[in-house]
């Protein structure tokens, strides 16, 4: 492909562009242009014949805001009226999912916010540290007690599922937690269920 610079008073926005920018979000988009210029040379704004953006809508609106006279681009002419159409979509769609666990131990939280990343609501941003999955059950009864013999959680699809094993294996109910239902099981080993199987 042959990036060519143009004048960015020549391209066209797109009316047909679904995508928008919120404030906070276009300003963080202006400032990671004004600090990180190169970017766009890597990731030109990509137009049909006709000058229209079919992808960088958002760049476009950000160049103009920052009073910028050229930009880097790239014509998609071999695109069919179909395929600029699922271009549209298709560049602004987020196929990945982003390992947090990497992110909140390797990457710096507040460069990553000023680059403009999508950032977990997760209180104070800069003491971000490695999520422990078993964070979310500290102060339920289940880990509450130091002395308790081990305990089996089974969570089920419907309280009707959960009624069947209980039955099945002749449990009792003994309390109800939040959505988890608390059991007991007699400390000896009851030949009665030894070989049960449950599905």
């Amino acid at each position: 492909m042959n990036v060519q610079v143009v004048k960015i008073k020549d391209l066209k926005p797109n009316p047909n562009n679904p995508r928008v920018i919120k404030d906070v979000k276009f300003h963080k988009l202006c400032e990671s242009i004004k600090a990180f210029p190169k970017m766009l040379e890597l990731r030109p704004i990509v137009v049909n014949d006709d000058m229209v953006v079919l992808g960088g809508n958002m760049r476009l609106k950000a160049l103009k805001h920052l009073g910028l006279k050229e930009a880097p681009i790239i014509k998609a002419s071999h695109l069919t009226e179909d395929q600029q159409r699922q271009f549209i979509i298709k560049d602004n769609v987020g196929f990945g999912e982003w390992d947090w666990d990497m992110i909140a131990n390797d990457w710096d939280i507040n460069e990553l916010d000023e680059w403009g990343m999508d950032l977990p609501s997760l209180g104070n941003m800069e003491n971000l540290e490695k999520i422990n999955e078993l964070d979310e059950w500290v102060g339920m009864p289940e880990f509450e007690s130091v002395d308790a013999p081990p305990k089996l959680i089974i969570q089920f699809e419907s309280e009707g599922k959960r009624e069947e094993f209980v039955n099945s294996i002749d449990l009792q109910i003994a309390q109800k937690t939040k959505n988890a239902w608390g059991t007991w099981w007699p400390y000896k080993e009851r030949d009665s269920v030894k070989d049960k199987k449950y599905e």
